[in-house]
């Protein structure tokens, strides 16, 4: 779209190229398309964020929309609290856990757990991370096929998407949310998923 700018940032241990598929689609749909790395495990949200800030800055365009897949999204939300000065836009989320990752809990009891997540896991994942501070149209998208790596952290409530429950996802003031049948990861490369996050990037809701 003329003058406006889609950020993409992923998940934990993902690098940037996890989000250049959506990206592409993205750029088909007519979007010019930027994707943020960091570090998931090195780096607290909140340092974090503050690199997303800089990284904005050399985004010429009036208005800067979010797509954020699972700790991204959260990354986004420390973004919104700490330098809440940002241009308009639309955001969406994707299988982000904003309530807390069961997961993360579980495997946080263990010293190889909290390795894997590092930083984010205190700052973040254990359900203690940056509100949601509203101002803006929220899009949520949770999968609800349950194959992953959510066996390491039993007992995750379904449905699921195989990492994140879908109640994990619920951000209050959301302007939509909708569930597909997709695993926290295949949501990256689901052609239903880039077409509803298109769609509501565009109008400002799911095509439900």
């Amino acid at each position: 779209m003329p003058g406006e700018a889609v950020v993409l940032l992923h998940g934990l241990l993902m690098p940037g190229a996890a989000m250049t598929v959506l990206a592409r689609r993205l750029r088909r749909a007519g979007w010019t398309a930027y994707i943020f790395s960091y570090s998931s495990r090195h780096a607290t949200v909140r340092r974090n964020a503050a690199a997303l800030d800089a990284f904005l800055k050399g985004i010429d365009a009036p208005v800067v929309h979010f797509v954020a897949h699972s700790l991204g999204g959260l990354v986004l939300m420390q973004l919104w609290q700490d330098y809440p000065a940002q241009r308009p836009g639309r955001a969406v989320l994707l299988g982000t856990p904003y309530r807390g990752s069961h997961v993360a809990r579980r495997i946080s009891r263990y010293r190889w757990g909290r390795r894997l997540c590092g930083l984010s896991l205190q700052t973040a994942l254990l359900g203690d991370g940056p509100r949601w501070p509203g101002g803006r149209e929220l899009g949520v998208i949770a999968g609800t096929a349950p194959f992953g790596m959510g066996w390491i952290g039993p007992g995750l409530p379904r449905p699921h998407d195989g990492m994140v429950a879908v109640a994990e996802t619920a951000v209050p003031g959301q302007t939509d949310h909708i569930d597909l049948p997709v695993t926290h990861s295949g949501m990256l490369f689901s052609a239903v998923a880039a077409r509803q996050v298109v769609y509501f990037l565009a109008e400002g809701r799911f095509a439900h």
